[in-house]
């Protein structure tokens, strides 16, 4: 399917955003016209013949194949995707087409891309995948097809998380204007050594699952009720899936907007008694910090009067960058500064606790977490 860029004047490059979903209807459809909302229109008539898309699968954060634009942009509702209509249109041919599995990793681009430079916070890369289409630089789309081009030539075949390829990116109107509800996987892409580890990072994808399995089996025998990440009910430990092990609740309570609740519901773990949440944690295991502690950070920006107690938890040998990220002036900047309600909880530290306390977890409270934890404040240390 593969054919090389034609030659002449300097083609702009487009980011093209795709859901796995709506990559495969692109390519069922003939993969001649690639198609955006009714409101990019303005936009879409900036492309010009020659052009390039950048074709970026939003669930594994992959770039999966270049477009060429080979005529007009014009409008039109002709069903080519299930999700949307995509009215505003240009015709294209594939100049490569890749598989999810054998797409290229946005974070291998790291070093090469410029939306990955000169950042105030490492982790805010993502808001340039954050619609489409968008006018990239010429280095940079350079680079993403060269390295498309290598992929296909040279395919190498990673792990995909098939839930992940559902995900679709999601928008709520709030009192704070329109939010994008962070995804693990869109907000830092950090989650891909955990659904796709190297050879030496297995141990840490079971890190992650053992730390949310003993953060559920505590707060069971607790009395309390347990929720886990929307996407994580059928991740398996000890041989059974959280699902089939614990009573997990089945909602989360009504109190909150939607924009809310789709933050919270996708946080590591979760204790509530009735509908108050008792504690909230993040596991942050080969992740970069960043996922977890934006969740974290955007929950408190919504509910600035909210009273959960937050614990990112983590390796012991990590404890000093937790510290620092909690610290950072981005979080310390809102109105009920993250350092004051985010502590820091070990892994040995709860796997001691689990061990030692075993059937006397009944008799215990969630306040015993602020013994096995320590305060991100610099200033009670």
């Amino acid at each position: 399917m593969a054919e090389d860029v034609s030659a002449g004047s300097q083609p702009a490059y487009w980011l093209d955003l795709f859901t796995h979903k709506s990559w495969n209807e692109f390519l069922a459809a003939g993969g001649a016209v690639s198609g955006f909302s009714a409101g990019r229109w303005t936009t879409v008539q900036k492309m010009n013949v020659g052009d390039l898309l950048l074709c970026y699968l939003t669930g594994i954060s992959r770039f999966v194949g270049v477009l060429q634009v080979v005529g007009e942009p014009f409008t039109d509702k002709t069903v080519i995707y299930s999700d949307a209509e995509f009215p505003s249109r240009v015709p294209v041919r594939v100049v490569h087409a890749l598989t999810a599995e054998t797409a290229v990793p946005v974070l291998d681009l790291r070093n090469d891309l410029s939306v990955f430079q000169n950042l105030s916070n490492p982790n805010f890369w993502s808001g340039a995948f954050r619609g489409s289409p968008a006018r990239w630089k010429a280095d940079d789309g350079e680079t993403v097809v060269r390295f498309v081009a290598e992929a296909q030539a040279n395919p190498i075949e990673r792990a995909v998380d098939k839930g992940k390829l559902a995900h679709r990116p999601r928008a709520f109107r709030t009192a704070l204007g329109e939010v994008t509800v962070p995804e693990d996987e869109e907000m830092a892409g950090t989650l891909l050594p955990e659904t796709e580890p190297l050879a030496t990072g297995a141990e840490a994808t079971t890190s992650h699952t053992e730390i949310q399995g003993l953060l559920l089996q505590i707060g069971s025998a607790m009395g309390l009720d347990v929720w886990v990440a929307r996407n994580d009910p059928n991740r398996i430990w000890r041989g059974k899936t959280f699902s089939e092990q614990f009573k997990l609740r089945s909602e989360l309570p009504h109190n909150f907007d939607s924009a809310t609740s789709k933050i919270i519901e996708m946080i590591d773990v979760l204790w509530l008694e009735g509908n108050a949440i008792r504690a909230a944690f993040e596991i942050e295991s080969t992740t970069s910090i960043y996922s977890g502690l934006l969740r974290m950070s955007d929950l408190v920006a919504m509910q600035p009067n909210l009273q959960i107690p937050l614990f990112i938890v983590a390796p012991e040998e990590r404890r000093s960058k937790v510290i620092n990220e909690v610290n950072r002036p981005t979080f310390a900047a809102l109105k009920q500064p993250l350092v004051k309600v985010c502590r820091f909880l070990g892994f040995d530290a709860l796997r001691s606790y689990a061990k030692e306390a075993g059937q006397w977890s009944k008799f215990m409270k969630p306040d015993v977490l602020q013994e096995l934890s320590e305060s991100c404040d610099p200033a009670e240390a």
